[in-house]
């Protein structure tokens, strides 16, 4: 581990972080002192510490017990009186952790009697929460990024990076594990990210990033957890929003294409409409969250050079023009059988339907010579369809609670590709079938109970997933696909897990501690005919403990250490046995025997708040065993690249990150994100067996990267609002090679009409046309330099109406 300083000389860039006061339930039981019968009616009274002022109050119950609703967090005294009992006062503290505190047991005496002082402490929550574990974002808020994806959505967050596949990294780690309303379904992956850039933002009510995950959560994302809040309202009788957003993109050529291919997409259409309708009255809501996003774009648009050590250059493109239509509908109802038992059903249905048409020629150095032109065209549908059925049972005791919930996911991937092979001599056709059929089982129990100064938490769940997948070649005139390759396989998961949770909390103390235990059972069965690999898995069981100590300096100033072990697991895609020909010449396949990828944390983070504004600050490092990254192999005699998964050994990343937000004024105020980190990529030794052994070793990697982002918001008369947001990306290193610098500048305009139920936004993504994508790969024997100049720069507006 190398201790790594660094000094900040500039501040981040999120999107605006809302301020919430946290509101505690406070309750308890009040008995005779001799006979510990209950006391009812007596009488409780809540006074603030400092002065005695008068904040609420009740009575018991027929069994003695009270409730003290939506107290803020704060020192307190608690009066409790009953004719012919002595009158005991209590101090009592609501911290910042607990929405729910039980003060136990409190027996009056005919004899006064001293009590012993309690004391507790006050939250300012806000986009970083008190525990300084996770951060919550609105996206109606993030005006620059609205109308588009969730992850254009959530690029401009604190410590999160947008990859051009389609991914998120967290402070430079894309191992992140990415859930829907708490849960992980097909839509965004089961231990991966998927998806994202097709979800549309409408549907999303928040975004919470979690960086350091209780033992609660699922162990898997070493670099924390991205939960995705659907929309769902819970207004009294009938109410809803309707809203549409259009827009254009690439309205010009960043890069002319090579000579002889078909054109770019340029002027692409961006559609948006959506529908919230929600129903409450008595015990019932129902509600329903409907959303179509449908896009063209330039989706890779990659110009790359290949150099060989044999003196061979090949001079290539990768363009690729993307039709997506996204629709998702999600409904559900709530029930509140009584005040003890609540049923919750809902269920998700989404359809996703892609073509792609690609063109990738392959010229010699001055493009005087067309070596090969490969045109493909892909046609694929997924469906995906969730169930969820949830049940509460409330005991007497507010935030005493046991939860059971079943989760059941459906998700169908049917891809059809086409290939015309064009080389001089001839042109051959080839086409394949992949059709893949998901099926998952969550079974989940947990229990929660309030203590007097902190609560336990513990459950259990159950997975059951089984993925068959069936991949069919159909090859053409002197066709170059592996079809040997094709055939049945079947990945098979079953994970039961077990957890428990403590929090303590005291005036200047804060301990949370807990322990995961899962064990993890794979196979994957392939066909016995295929002409590489066979089949194989594994299993472990293995704990996930996780840690965190707080100490509170005053009420707007803590100092946290986090420490948690978590898991990435190989997903299906990761070891599926079938190369993909999406570009002919740097193929991607799977690995069976991709093993899981291990990973410790640290942290120590600090928070300084004040009345408009706060800092936060934090020192991280991770340490990763067997690195589960993609390796490109070159076959001796041949120029066709294998990107194929490995573990390729340790890896670190330390580094640091800093939050600054202030309101100058009523009518500008910024928030400011810096992220610097190192990363470290051990030397390692790998063999990839596809197509045959090949065996490729690397030295180690090291390089001091990060990200720079601002954002700020203004308020001008007639509710007008406005965002610009900046974000500067350095450049990193990835296994055998790095990728360059990036830089965007987006803004967005905002306004209520309509005596605020309306309201019209505008907004522009790289307004400068900037953000491209430089990468260097060196393997063995080969160096590959790539920019893709794919579509940035996106123009939209749009209206909503809330009725």
């Amino acid at each position: 581990m190398r201790n790594i300083l660094y000094i900040l000389l500039l501040l981040s860039a999120t999107v605006t972080l809302k301020a919430q006061n946290t509101k505690v339930t406070l309750s308890g039981q009040v008995t005779e002192g001799s006979t510990k019968a209950a006391l009812p009616f007596a009488n409780i009274v809540l006074k603030t510490q400092k002065d005695s002022a008068f904040v609420t109050g009740t009575v018991t119950n027929n069994e003695g017990r009270f409730t003290l609703s939506d107290v803020p967090s704060g020192k307190y005294v608690l009066v409790i009186s009953s004719m012919g009992y002595q009158i005991k006062k209590q101090p009592v503290l609501l911290g910042s952790l607990n929405a729910f505190l039980d003060v136990g047991t409190i027996a009056l005496q005919v004899s006064s009697r001293a009590l012993t002082e309690v004391v507790v402490t006050a939250q300012q929550a806000d986009g970083l929460n008190s525990k300084m574990d996770k951060k919550t974002y609105a996206v109606a808020d993030n005006i620059s990024q609205g109308g588009g994806s969730v992850l254009q959505a959530m690029k401009n967050l604190p410590g999160i990076t947008a990859t051009q596949d389609g991914k998120l990294e967290l402070r430079g780690s894309d191992k992140v594990a990415v859930l829907i309303d708490g849960k992980q379904t097909a839509l965004t992956g089961f231990g991966s990210q998927t998806g994202l850039d097709n979800i549309p933002a409408s549907a999303i009510e928040r975004i919470e990033i979690i960086n350091n995950p209780s033992a609660r959560f699922d162990a898997n994302g070493n670099a924390g957890i991205i939960n995705i809040i659907y929309k769902k309202n819970k207004q009294e009788g009938f109410n809803g929003k309707i809203g549409f957003t259009g827009g254009l993109g690439a309205l010009w050529e960043k890069q002319q294409n090579l000579p002889g291919i078909r054109p770019q997409y340029q002027r692409t259409p961006k559609l948006n409409p959506s529908l919230s309708l929600n129903y409450r009255k008595n015990k019932v809501n129902a509600f329903l969250q409907s959303d179509l996003l449908y896009t063209e774009t330039l989706n890779r648009n990659e110009f790359g050079e290949r150099i060989y050590d044999n003196g061979d250059v090949i001079r290539q493109q990768v363009k690729r023009n993307r039709n997506t239509s996204y629709a998702t509908i999600k409904t559900g109802i709530d029930w509140n059988m009584d005040e003890q038992n609540v049923f919750a059903f809902s269920g998700l249905f989404n359809r996703e339907k892609i073509i792609d048409r690609g063109d990738i020629p392959y010229f010699n150095t001055d493009l005087s010579n067309r070596r090969r032109l490969w045109q493909f065209l892909e046609d694929e549908v997924k469906y995906t369809a969730t169930a969820t059925a949830s049940y509460q049972h409330k005991f007497k005791q507010p935030g005493h609670v046991l939860n059971a919930g079943f989760n059941y996911t459906f998700h169908r991937e049917d891809e059809k590709y086409f290939f015309k092979n064009i080389l001089p001599s001839f042109t051959g056709e080839d086409s394949f079938k992949l059709l893949s059929d998901e099926q998952v089982y969550d079974l989940t129990l947990d229990y929660i109970r309030p203590l007097k100064y902190g609560r336990i938490e513990g459950g259990i769940k159950l997975r059951k997933r089984n993925i068959p997948a069936n991949m069919q070649f159909f090859p053409g005139l002197n066709s170059p696909i592996d079809f040997d390759a094709g055939g049945l396989a079947e990945y098979k998961e079953t994970i039961p897990a077990v957890y428990g949770n403590y929090v303590l909390e005291s005036e200047k103390f804060e301990l949370e501690t807990g322990l995961r235990v899962e064990y993890v059972k794979v196979d994957y069965e392939v066909n016995p005919d295929h002409n590489t690999y066979k089949s194989d898995g594994y299993k472990y069981a293995q704990p996930f403990p996780s840690l965190r100590l707080g100490y509170k300096f005053n009420s707007n100033s803590k100092l946290s250490a986090f420490y948690n072990r978590r898991v990435d697991r190989p997903n299906e895609v990761d070891i599926r046995i079938f190369p993909k020909y999406d570009e002919p010449e740097v193929l991607k396949v799977g690995n069976p025997a991709l093993r899981p990828q291990f990973t410790s944390s640290f942290e120590l983070g600090y928070k300084k708040g004040w009345d408009k504004g706060y800092f936060y600050s934090a020192v991280y490092h991770r340490i990763a065993n067997a690195t589960i990254t993609r390796i490109a192999t070159q076959v001796p005699g041949s120029l066709i690249i294998y990107n194929v998964f490995q573990n390729a050994g340790r890896s670190y990343n330390s580094g640091t990150e800093l939050v600054y937000q202030q309101s100058l004024t009523e009518w500008f105020s910024f928030n400011t994100n810096v992220n610097i980190y190192r990363n470290t990529i051990s030397a390692f030794t790998v063999e990839n067996k596809y197509p045959v052994p090949t065996v490729f070793t690397a030295t180690q990697q090291e390089l001091t990267s990060g990200n720079i982002k601002f954002n700020g918001m203004f308020k001008f008369p007639k509710k007008l609002e406005a965002q610009l947001t900046a974000v500067y990306l350095a450049p990193d290193i990835i296994p055998q090679g790095k990728v360059g610098s990036r830089f965007s500048i987006d803004l967005g305009l905002k306004k209520q009409i309509q005596n605020g139920r309306g309201e019209l936004f505008f907004n522009g993504n790289d307004l400068l046309n900037t953000l491209n994508i430089k990468k260097e790969v060196n393997g063995n024997g080969f160096r590959l330099i790539t920019t893709d100049y794919y579509e940035t720069q996106v123009f939209r507006v749009g209206y909503s109406y809330k009725f």
